[in-house]
């Protein structure tokens, strides 16, 4: 018999859930921890990219709807970790002004109630808790910080570290993407990673991916205090009568519903199924959704702007592992255009299933694989700026996201300025005597990005959490996922919504002793 009543009850274990769970379960409080999915299954199939990329095995089999009521299946995986099972453990820092009104082509990049210097010491933890590898003073663009990375930078192979070196030639700074990895270079046989070529967009078969399972939930899963129930998922939430507290949640376990109550209720659900819940659990006091007397729940949806181009050359690129090499000096533009672009990133491997799930169907999977073995693989970022009608919703027990994409001019000056920058380097270095260079933007379905749809503020008019992250209208009631984000920056948001956790999470446990 599970007992029902707890200190508290997070939903979801991924960046947002599983650290602050991290964070919480060592001060002692009884804390039940809910997961909607399994534990992703270990097995073979982890590292075969027909059943990862074709086949989608790791995906959701929901179907969700785009404004013209098309049907999708989202990228999103329902397991212990999120979606951090499967991200490509890039873990990088906002920039100090992207806390700031930022002008942009496209629109404004609102500021943000709290500044960089705010999440800095969380960001320092987060680091650590995620085994993040990397190397100060080579991004021109990093924020101020007094910590190393706690590991050393992930090496270049060496096709990426003749780039590099032609990057750097050409007057640009390239640097080492930082990683959340389990590789020790200096003592190999001591390494959990052996720099595969299935590691971006994959989940890891022998654990050595930094993610918020291995690295968050599984450390503190010995506490006796520590509650966690997988195929769990949470159905609605219910409030007093008064609509100021959340006093049961409502969870559906093996064709049951159960109710659970606690002190503190922690949504973390991801972007959008956090939005989702709270829509859901609207009731006579909350009509228009829980916490939702803005009309904001759902709203202000962000993703990125995310592309790739794929360099495919005559010359054979031997790289296994990748991702290892990143680019900001066009973050905040260049002196032909002086709005921010974004950032770039080299791609994990490109193999012909990868090509083949996005390209046409009667192409032999043959010439896929050729084409793979000549080609290097970029992806680039440009932020998508907040707007109220790009939102989740419900209608008629049907998810919903609208999206009309913005801030495009920026997006397609960094593809452009990437790709003549490719261009120069690999006809002036001789990478290869002929190159050709395609170029493909990310679909909707693809929602690994997503952020923004319960922004945190000072005023309730304006925003759904106040800065410590709980609902402005219930008042033991959280958010602590990347709902909270203002604007969405041009970097990965995974290392910002572990910091945040662990700073939300530290403000719990002084309200709770």
């Amino acid at each position: 018999m599970v007992d029902n009543r707890y200190d508290i009850i997070i939903i979801g274990t991924g960046a947002g859930g599983g650290t602050l769970a991290n964070r919480l379960v060592p001060s002692g409080k009884n804390i039940l921890l809910l997961e909607r999915g399994t534990f992703l299954p270990q097995e073979k199939a982890n590292w075969d990219a027909k059943q990862v990329l074709q086949n989608e095995r790791y995906r959701t089999s929901e179907v969700w709807y785009d404004k013209n009521g098309k049907a999708m299946r989202p990228g999103t995986s329902y397991y212990v970790g999120g979606n951090t099972k499967v991200y490509g453990g890039a873990l990088l820092r906002f920039r100090e002004k992207d806390f700031e009104e930022v002008t942009h082509k496209g629109g404004i990049s609102p500021e943000w109630p709290l500044k960089y210097r705010d999440f800095a010491p969380y960001y320092d933890q987060a680091e650590k808790l995620y085994e993040v590898h990397g190397k100060r003073g080579l991004d021109p663009t990093e924020p101020p910080t007094n910590e190393e990375y706690p590991f050393p930078a992930v090496s270049h192979e060496s096709l990426v570290q003749d780039i590099h070196d032609a990057l750097k030639d050409r007057g640009l700074h390239p640097f080492h993407l930082p990683l959340g990895i389990k590789l020790n270079e200096v003592n190999p046989f001591l390494s959990s990673c052996i720099r595969c070529d299935t590691c971006d967009g994959f989940p890891c078969f022998i654990n050595a991916k930094a993610d918020a399972d291995v690295n968050a939930v599984r450390p503190v899963m010995a506490y006796q205090n520590l509650t966690l129930l997988t195929e769990a998922k949470v159905l609605r939430l219910h409030t007093s009568a008064s609509g100021r507290e959340v006093t049961q949640v409502e969870t559906e376990i093996s064709g049951k519903h159960l109710l659970f109550s606690a002190d503190i209720v922690v949504v973390a659900c991801g972007a959008i199924n956090s939005a989702l819940l709270l829509l859901k659990s609207a009731n006579d006091k909350h009509p228009n959704g829980l916490a939702n007397s803005s009309h904001l729940v759902g709203c202000n949806y962000m993703t990125h702007h995310n592309g790739a181009i794929i360099a495919l050359t005559t010359k054979s690129n031997p790289t296994i592992f990748q991702k290892t090499l990143a680019v900001h000096d066009f973050y905040w533009g260049d002196k032909d255009f002086v709005y921010p672009m974004g950032a770039v990133q080299l791609l994990g491997n490109v193999n012909g299933e990868r090509l083949a799930a996005h390209g046409p169907p009667f192409v032999p999977s043959f010439l896929f694989d050729i084409v793979a073995k000549h080609s290097l693989a970029w992806w680039l970022m440009t932020e998508d700026l907040p707007t109220i009608n790009n939102q989740v919703f419900i209608k008629n027990n049907k998810v919903f996201l609208h999206y009309k994409n913005n801030n495009i001019e920026a997006f397609n000056r960094l593809l452009y300025r990437w790709t003549e920058e490719l261009k120069i380097i690999f006809k002036k270095y001789a990478f290869s005597p002929f190159s050709f260079y395609l170029r493909n933007q990310i679909a909707l379905r693809e929602v690994g990005h997503q952020c923004g749809t319960c922004c945190f503020g000072l005023d309730p008019k304006k925003s759904v959490l106040d800065l410590n992250c709980r609902t402005h209208d219930v008042s033991n009631l959280y958010v602590v996922d990347s709902s909270f984000f203002p604007s969405s920056a041009a970097l990965n948001p995974s290392l910002t919504i572990m910091a945040n956790a662990l700073r939300v999470g530290e403000h719990l446990l002084e309200i709770l002793k």
